[in-house]
């Protein structure tokens, strides 16, 4: 089963969705700016990545500045930044057995498949 936290807003999360929906996959689809995921969760994801936080981020976002954070601001006040404000995550992730990827471009999701 591979979890996809999608934006269905966002083409290239639409773009990943189909991939996966075209392949056959087993997909659990999580709306994540209406159901935000928790620190913990984020960390977990962010091992799966194995990136920083900021790797995984929006930065661009206006959110972002308006609560100060920069890209050198620290991993707690970033990953809890996310929490709050779940559109400073970058879209799609795709996590399947501790493993994940951003769906950016699309065709990094096949890495799962």
């Amino acid at each position: 089963m591979i979890t996809y936290w999608h934006n269905p807003r966002c083409s290239k999360s639409r773009a990943g969705l189909a991939l996966l929906e075209e392949r056959g996959a087993d997909v659990q689809v999580r709306l994540y700016l209406q159901d935000a995921p928790s620190v913990a969760e984020i960390k977990a994801v962010q091992a799966a990545l194995g990136v920083s936080a900021v790797e995984m981020m929006r930065t661009g976002e206006k959110v972002f500045k308006e609560l100060g954070l920069t890209k050198d601001s620290g991993e707690a006040d970033l990953l809890a930044a996310m929490a709050a404000h779940p559109v400073l995550i970058e879209r799609p992730i795709a996590i399947q057995d501790g493993k994940a990827v951003i769906g950016r471009p699309t065709e990094a999701i096949e890495a799962l498949l």
